[in-house]
């Protein structure tokens, strides 16, 4: 099956759905915020459009849905009371594949408006939410038509599982142990699926336009880096479920992640080769794979078993419907809890990061 068919997080309001398992995501929007409001409000003071027309691609569903979209009203807000000015009206165009949860965030739009009522006044102007299903690995929009793309933790996941010559056995993403065609098939695949989405998105937006990115990637050159170690312990997840019976190894040897972690270096030089943007900033921060460790305020976690627990939640509402459509439901639940006793006995003994780009871009 393709992977725009089955490639969403999981729905709903359960204790495995996006909703309630994506603090991780909030986390790197908030983190991302002092480049996001640079950029649109260097947009909007440059050229002060009378309707700005803005797009969250891959928004996915829950609370940070909207996340972004309040934090770009709000700094526009604060601009035009700097400048005297109305402020404009705001068209928002929410997109992800036709399979996300947008009921979900359709549920919650008559609160957002209300609250922006609330917050702004009744002189607020009119603020259009559109949801927009399609693969932004596809045109979305016509040409020179939106101001702003934003897109949070979403190009990191391929338009395809890359096509291999050889198999990656017993595992589900890059190991030291994968042969060099495995590596060469996903570095290809990423670069011909990241230079197609700034060609589009070059059509798409009007001239000197921004665009801010986030996603997953790697600080080091070497691709077999420890970044990657969380996919790697769902591997052995799997391979232990090989190894009780219960799917076959074969099923492993053929499932390989729609997924693929760049380096900056490889990042700068799509962006330059591609051609249609200048890249004005490109940051590099870190998060850990529990999220509680990075809060200022908390007490020194020393459960692992609990940040365990944490990290495969998140994990699994991201993974869940590839994994589910692969290897078949009945598996999930002890798959993850298997996932969860590998991370917590890593936690134990070293730290779990994830290194997250911030770019900058801006249209020619």
């Amino acid at each position: 099956m393709e992977v725009q068919q089955i490639l969403h997080m999981n729905g709903g309001n359960g204790e495995t759905s996006y909703a309630c398992n994506s603090k991780l995501q909030k986390l790197v929007i908030t983190k991302a915020k002092p480049v996001l409001i640079e950029s649109i409000s260097d947009l909007y003071t440059t050229n002060l459009p009378p309707c700005l027309r803005v797009a969250d691609l891959g928004c996915s569903s829950g609370p940070n849905a909207l996340l972004v979209i309040s934090e770009i009203i709000e700094a526009i807000d604060q601009i035009c009371h700097q400048l005297n000015r109305n402020m404009p009206e705001f068209q928002v165009f929410l997109n992800d594949l036709p399979s996300n949860d947008f009921n979900t965030i359709f549920k919650t739009l008559p609160s957002f408006h209300e609250q922006l009522k609330k917050e702004k006044g009744e002189k607020f102007g009119p603020c259009s939410i559109t949801g927009l299903p399609g693969s932004f690995y596809d045109r979305l929009f016509p040409s020179s038509s939106i101001d702003f793309l934003h897109s949070s933790y979403s190009l990191h996941f391929l338009s395809q599982v890359p096509p291999m010559a050889e198999s990656n056995k017993g595992n589900i993403y890059l190991v030291k142990t994968s042969p060099p065609s495995v590596l060469k098939a996903y570095l290809e695949q990423f670069q011909k699926d990241f230079s197609l989405f700034l060609s589009l998105r070059s059509k798409e937006i009007t001239p000197g336009g921004r665009m801010v990115l986030t996603m997953l990637g790697r600080r080091s050159e070497d691709p077999f880096g420890k970044e990657c170690y969380f996919w790697e312990l769902l591997s052995k997840s799997l391979i232990d479920l090989v190894s009780e019976g219960l799917i076959e190894e074969a099923k492993v040897d053929s499932f390989n992640l729609p997924f693929y972690m760049p380096s900056t270096k490889e990042l700068e030089a799509i962006v330059c080769a591609e051609g249609s943007f200048y890249l004005d900033q490109l940051e590099i921060f870190d998060i850990n794979w529990d999220t509680s460790d990075d809060d200022d305020n908390k007490e020194l976690i020393s459960d692992r078993f609990i940040s365990g627990q944490k990290v495969a939640k998140c994990i699994r509402a991201v993974a869940e419907p590839l994994i589910a459509c692969h290897f078949g439901d009945a598996i999930i639940d002890l798959l993850f809890s298997k996932y969860m006793e590998y991370v917590s006995d890593h936690l134990s003994r070293s730290e779990g990061k994830y290194v997250n780009f911030i770019i900058s871009l801006r249209g020619k």
